[in-house]
């Protein structure tokens, strides 16, 4: 019997997370564009398969400078979605408070992610 086994070299390995990465980072990239161009809100759905993505590869890439990129981007969108949900109810006071409120995260994402993509790039890790 005949016992083969499939070893992925370290720089597979690692090519496969950054080409995983630059899938997540794109997918935030958009969502975060079009946070900041008004009228042009793309599907949540794009968010949500984006964090799913890096919740999965996150193990994967633990112990390499790509590990701080997944938690970079799963950081990113969590405390975005909580500082949404905290400002939410500038809405009601009237529109001014919440669209500043709101524009002002949505270009704090950006900035995230652009710094992210950035880091990337260089073949670097991202630090807070």
């Amino acid at each position: 019997m005949s016992d083969i086994i499939d070893v992925q070299t370290s720089e597979e390995k690692a090519e496969g997370l950054k080409a995983w990465g630059w899938v997540s980072y794109v997918l935030h990239l958009i969502v975060a564009v079009a946070a900041v161009v008004p009228g042009a809100q793309p599907s949540a759905a794009l968010l949500i398969i984006a964090l799913v993505l890096d919740l999965v590869k996150r193990g994967d890439a633990e112990g390499t400078w790509q590990g701080s990129h997944f938690s970079w981007r799963i950081r990113t969108v969590l405390w975005a979605g909580v500082l949404y949900l905290v400002t939410a109810p500038l809405w009601l006071l009237f529109l001014a408070p919440g669209w500043i409120a709101w524009g002002l995260i949505s270009i704090w994402f950006l900035y995230r992610i652009v710094r992210g993509m950035v880091a990337m790039n260089q073949n670097r890790p991202v630090h807070a």
